[in-house]
């Protein structure tokens, strides 16, 4: 390998990256670790409060090579829901409340049954549901136009009555995408102020749907109120300083006296009581006087005791010109302080205080701005978000970015006195106790068409129009799909994953050894270093971990073993043709590099089509599988190489078998082909088994299939299921399906409960009473504890199915391009499609035959598609790697005169050993992970370890069988006319002799221009 020293930088350099990015999570855990201990009292229990202020008290300090606690906790491999607990949300914003207020309200008898229509349709339809509402309407209306419910004083402007219905459509659907993104930024804004380090809020493409997942989170109720609430904007005056200043004051003073108490209870030393006196006499005059002084120039405090105050009130609030500052990690204490009895006294009884939503950067430190504002005697505001009828950004004559601002009849009377009682004055726009802007009015607005100015960038301009209309429409989110884990069940699922990852990485690296010797050894380190890399890359990318991604990991593993075995079958072919070490290492490497790249080609594209269609957990299984592919071909090209050659230039011995291994699969002669129709008869038997049971006895549907809710629960002693169903059966209405939960190894004493108690409804209340009707239901059985729980909306659950479906389809139809694009040739492109299917098929057959009779779920959900499509990936692996073989040996000119069969029959019994050791390798891993991976993963990994074994199969006696009927088909038709000129195909060029009549002589052509021609056009015609 003449570029050794390349491979060595560039290796090292990956390192040192992957080390920079990975020391964040370790720095992080470290800190975590000792906020754990700081916070621990002498009983072991943890007091999180202090815990988390020993965290507050670091968050904006470096700790970590110029980095924050923040950023450094912002940089970590963040684990997710299933291994540190939280909860999962799929919200949907509801277009019926949109389309309601945008018509006005109307009571048109029509429109209402046209919407309650289009609600039903939509449970088991994936169209858009404005186009479904549009064309009930017209159904419902044939001699009305839209236009007559939707031209309306809210919609002046954009639509009259002669406006048509597609236009109409059109504007609906605009509003309507308009209300999600600002239901996704309002949902942002929220998430951001609850306190969840690193949460994940994505929109769903062509979807009305917004993903939220909250790791850490154990208040679910806390989060549904949170996410499902729909937005408040409300318009407030302001108190400015100078209006409050007394209080202030006041407020220094109580600060103050509780200073003093303190140190009187603690009994401070002279010197600090000392020290103390001295700070407090060079105190300026407080901070009520530096915040209110004015051009009047307010009056100085010259007392100690006010100096005293206002050095108290500074500790505590940051002077600015418009509002009380507050850093951010002292937000805690500053709302306590002013929830407490004795400072409200201070203060008007219509003042409220309210942050602004965004912190300002104060002298290096994130600030909060305390903007004071009138309400109300019961909190209420003078004017609400629902009189907006527009709002969008807009340039001013200047050029300047503005914002414009209309309302209906009723706001503009009321924003008339609003704004006349306030000419000089701020008025606060306020979007769910958040302060967003607080301009300046600079006269009466009389019409209610308002104008927002100031040095706004066009981002910020179209934020505030954005939170402006957030109040035009009601559009609530409802919660469509929830899980919620519990820290218990997500502290079992990291033991469990470390431990299956960790037993299946040894089982691995003794495995390789074991198999080849010294060689092994160099496998190994190569595979240490790609766990390495891949670690280091997710870190780098912000990936979170969860347990179906530590079973990528572990996968990713086992499957990078097969470049290495390519690799050393190859380089132990050349040597047993008499190659020098140096040589057979280098032609080992050449010849193994397209089975390499082309069977994890397609695993690649399985992989790809995981992450586009896949969502929550099986998303993290596809992102991990995906960097493993690219981790374990730099390993298998650069790294083993690098050492394999290091170690020959330094003279040491190596092998490539062990003494136990060296005669294994050496000269096979197995017959795979002669057999295939009995190949062929067994596999159909068990295909139509499972098409007979799926008729009659279905799957076990998993909840995100079927819609429902589904909850863990854990007892104290053994229960029996059946007992469980009965207990449930009258609370709930209709018995639920109960299955044991975690088998044997946890004793008995978990069941998971899948019910469709009130599954069409989505409200909090509905979800509160389902829970409590389980837990009163199983109250007889003993202390229950609900671990984990789950809702999927019966329309979600319609769109998984047909993503589903649409995933495996396009997997069957990009694995068969790739072949036929790779292969030339449509036999093995319909061998390698058959091949798939028959997996998938398999796999459905043994899910619907054996569901309800092994100890363990066999539902089919989310990720058994994950495991599908990783299977079809696998098998393509492996039906690659034989498919190359096939190819190499069809084009050697040596084997031309043996038939088909015979060719193919050589080249299996060739790849041999090598599929034996990746399919071994890779099944130990799977092994391993079914019996240490926990329950979370169990389908999961069974149908992975079966796929497997079936995917092997396939590729040795379904998908090669398939191609040799194929091609000899071929061959029987180009040998049906023997005497006619045929075109030469890849392996053989046929010469005139070859046509002859037996005993005829070959006669000389007495036009030898015609002839050359003739055979001319044999040369070019294949080319065509």
């Amino acid at each position: 390998m003449q570029n050794r020293s390349v491979t060595v930088v560039l290796t090292g350099i990956f390192a040192l990256l992957c080390l920079y990015y990975l020391s964040f999570t370790f720095v992080s855990q470290d800190y975590k670790k000792k906020a754990t201990e700081y916070a621990t009292n002498l009983k072991g229990e943890v007091d999180k409060a202090k815990r988390q202020r020993y965290i507050d008290s670091l968050w904006k300090e470096d700790v970590w090579l110029g980095s924050t606690l923040q950023q450094v906790t912002e940089r970590e491999l963040n684990l997710g829901l299933d291994l540190q607990g939280g909860m999962h949300v799929m919200l949907e914003v509801s277009p019926v409340e949109i389309i309601k207020s945008l018509s006005g309200n109307s009571k048109d008898p029509k429109f209402l049954e046209a919407l309650a229509a289009t609600q039903k349709d939509q449970a088991s339809s994936q169209s858009n549901f404005v186009d479904a509402f549009a064309s009930n309407f017209r159904k419902l209306n044939p001699d009305k136009k839209l236009a007559d419910i939707f031209a309306n004083a809210a919609n002046r402007g954009s639509i009259n009555f002669q406006t048509s219905d597609g236009e109409v459509v059109k504007m609906i659907k605009k509003e309507v995408d308009g209300a999600i993104d600002r239901a996704f930024k309002i949902i942002q804004q929220r998430v951001d102020k609850f306190g969840v380090s690193n949460p994940n809020i994505q929109r769903i493409p062509g979807t009305g749907r917004i993903q939220v997942e909250l790791a850490g989170v154990d208040d679910p109720v806390r989060v549904r109120k949170l996410l499902t609430g729909a937005a408040k904007l409300e318009f407030c005056e302001v108190y400015e300083l100078q209006d409050y200043a007394p209080a202030l004051d006041g407020i220094g003073a109580i600060l103050l006296q509780e200073e003093l108490e303190a140190k009187a209870a603690v009994k401070a030393a002279p010197a600090a009581q000392k020290s103390a006196a001295d700070t407090a006499a060079k105190a300026d005059n407080g901070l009520a006087s530096a915040l209110t002084k004015k051009d009047s120039g307010a009056a100085k405090k010259d007392t100690a005791k006010s100096a005293n105050a206002g050095t108290a009130l500074t500790k505590l609030f940051i002077p600015m010109q418009d509002a009380l500052g507050v850093a951010v990690l002292d937000t805690p204490r500053v709302n306590a302080l002013l929830a407490r009895p004795d400072v409200r006294s201070l203060l008007p009884t219509d003042l409220n205080f309210a942050y602004e939503v965004k912190p300002r950067a104060i002298n290096g430190k994130d600030v909060m701005a305390l903007v004071a504002v009138k309400r109300g005697p019961n909190g209420e505001a003078p004017l609400d978000g629902s009189v907006i009828t527009n709002a969008s950004q807009d340039f001013d004559q200047s050029g300047r970015v503005d914002v414009s601002m209309q309302m209906n009849s009723e706001g503009a009377r009321k924003w008339k006195n609003l704004t006349a009682a306030n000419v000089g004055r701020r008025i606060a726009i306020i979007l769910d106790g958040y302060v967003y802007s607080a301009p300046v009015v600079n006269g009466e607005i009389p019409n209610g068409n308002s104008s927002i100015s100031g040095n706004f960038t066009i981002e910020e301009g179209q934020d505030l129009a954005n939170i402006l209309k957030a109040g035009k429409l009601p559009a609530p989110t409802n919660i469509v799909e929830e899980a919620i884990v519990g820290s218990t069940l997500g502290s079992e699922a990291v033991t469990a994953g470390i431990l299956s990852s960790v037993i299946g990485l040894l089982v691995v690296l003794a495995f390789m050894v074991a198999y080849y010797n010294r060689s092994g050894f160099i496998a190994d380190i190569a595979l240490l270093i790609n766990l390495f890399f891949l670690m280091g890359i997710m870190a780098s990318l912000g990936s979170v971990l969860t347990l179906p991604g530590i079973a990528g990991i572990v996968l990713s593993i086992g499957m990078a073993v097969d470049a290495n075995v390519l690799i050393f079958e190859r380089i132990k072919e050349e040597l047993e043709l008499g190659k020098p070490l140096s040589i057979a290492i280098s032609d080992g490497f050449k010849n193994a590099r397209s089975s390499i790249i082309d069977s994890n080609a397609t695993t690649l594209l399985s992989g790809l089509i995981l992450l586009f269609f896949g969502t929550g957990l099986i998303l993290g299984f596809a992102v991990t599988l995906v960097i493993g592919i690219f981790t374990s071909l730099f390993a298998a090209f650069f790294v083993s190489r690098a050492l394999l050659e290091f170690w020959v230039a330094k003279g040491w011995k190596i092998n490539f078998f062990s003494n136990l291994t060296k005669n294994w699969f050496k000269d096979s002669s197995f017959d795979f082909v002669s057999k295939r129709r009995l190949y062929y008869t067994i596999s159909s038997i068990i295909i139509g088994a499972g098409i007979v049971s799926i008729i009659l006895k279905g799957f076990g549907l998993g909840v995100d299939f079927k819609g429902g809710r589904t909850y863990v629960v854990r007892f104290e002693q053994s229960i029996s299921t059946d007992e469980i169903r009965d207990a449930l059966e009258a609370p709930l209405g209709a018995a639920p399906e109960v299955k044991t939960y975690g088998g044997s190894g946890i004793g008995g004493n978990q069941v998971k409960i899948t019910t469709s108690y009130l599954v069409d409804q989505t409200t909090v209340e509905a979800d509160r009473e389902a829970q409590a009707k389980v837990l009163q239901g199983v109250a007889k059985f003993g202390k229950a504890e609900v671990l984990s729980s789950s809702k999927v909306g019966p329309t979600i659950a319609d769109d998984m199915i047909f993503s589903s479906l649409y995933s495996i389809l396009a997997g069957i139809a990009v694995v068969f391009g790739y072949i036929l694009l790779r292969f030339k040739k449509l036999a093995f492109g319909y061998g390698a499609m058959v091949a798939v299917s028959h997996d998938v098929l398999i796999i459905l057959a043994i899910f619907s035959i054996f569901n309800g009779f092994l100890p363990f779920s066999l539902d089919v959900d989310q990720s058994f598609v994950g495991a599908l499509l990783t299977i079809m990936g696998y098998s393509m692996n492996d039906t690659v790697v034989v498919f190359d073989r096939v190819r190499e040996y069809l084009s050697d000119s040596t084997k031309k005169n043996e038939s088909i069969p015979t060719i193919i029959n050589n080249a299996l019994n060739s790849t041999l050993s090598r599929t034996a050791v990746t399919g071994l390798s890779t099944m130990f891993v799977l092994v391993v992970l079914f019996i240490f991976g926990g329950e979370t993963i169990r389908g999961f990994s069974f149908a992975m370890l079966i796929g497997v074994i079936v995917g092997t199969y396939s590729s040795l006696f379904v998908a090669t069988p398939i191609v040799v009927d194929f091609l000899t088909k071929d061959q029987e038709k180009k040998s049906v006319e023997p005497k006619a000129p045929k075109a030469p195909d890849k392996f053989a060029v046929p010469s005139p002799k070859d046509f002859l009549i037996e005993g005829e002589e070959p006669q000389q052509d007495a036009a030898p221009e015609k002839e050359k021609k003739v055979k001319k056009d044999r040369i070019i015609k294949p080319k065509l």
